[in-house]
């Protein structure tokens, strides 16, 4: 026999961004935008850095589309606001939101290496901010060093900081990341 089930309405808001709300760890928890003079929150899920990479680089006042079920009410107190758990965001200034770039380059000099949780490097940080990820057997097939100059080749798209993007490089400087890809 079929189990009756709770619907939650997903709300789509209009509003304009103000800014990012952090979690007191400083990663990313939501975001507060102006819905005609009236303050809107939009919470991510824990640890949800793919909901908070789609808000990187927004600038105060960019007209936005977000879709989110309301809150209800919170045993830690009453919000100031209406408070919405973030389910997408639908549109920025009448556009579809920004996703990784198909094909871009990022052109910059090696200032340091960046490393996966292991600890063996796994790409390089720019000179711009960019963070060029090659995963370690890229790193080691590359040989890139601090200080060389690099034109990294791949699928883009914003850091969580909002300074920067990340390329899950495909090509360096030409050379093929990894031997399933030609060289350019």
């Amino acid at each position: 026999m079929p189990h009756p089930h709770d619907t939650l309405d997903v709300w789509s808001v209009e509003g304009r961004f103000q800014h990012l709300i952090y979690s007191p760890k400083g990663g990313i928890e939501g975001v507060l935008i102006d819905t005609d003079g009236v303050p809107t929150q939009f919470v991510f899920e824990r640890h949800d850095e793919d909901a908070a990479a789609a808000f990187a680089g927004l600038k105060s006042g960019q007209a936005l589309v977000i879709e989110g079920i309301e809150e209800g009410p919170s045993p830690k107190g009453e919000a100031q606001h209406t408070v919405y758990r973030f389910e997408r965001l639908a549109s920025v200034d009448g556009k579809a939101p920004r996703q990784a770039e198909a094909a871009a380059s990022i052109d910059g000099q090696v200032v340091r290496f960046n490393y996966a949780r292991h600890g063996e490097a796994n790409g390089v940080v720019l000179d711009t901010g960019d963070f060029v990820h090659t995963k370690p057997d890229g790193m080691a097939r590359l040989g890139l060093k601090v200080g060389d100059k690099v034109r990294a080749e791949g699928r883009t798209q914003p850091l969580a900081t909002g300074n920067g993007r990340v390329v899950e490089a495909v090509r360096v400087n030409g050379q093929a990341v990894r031997d399933d890809v030609e060289e350019g």
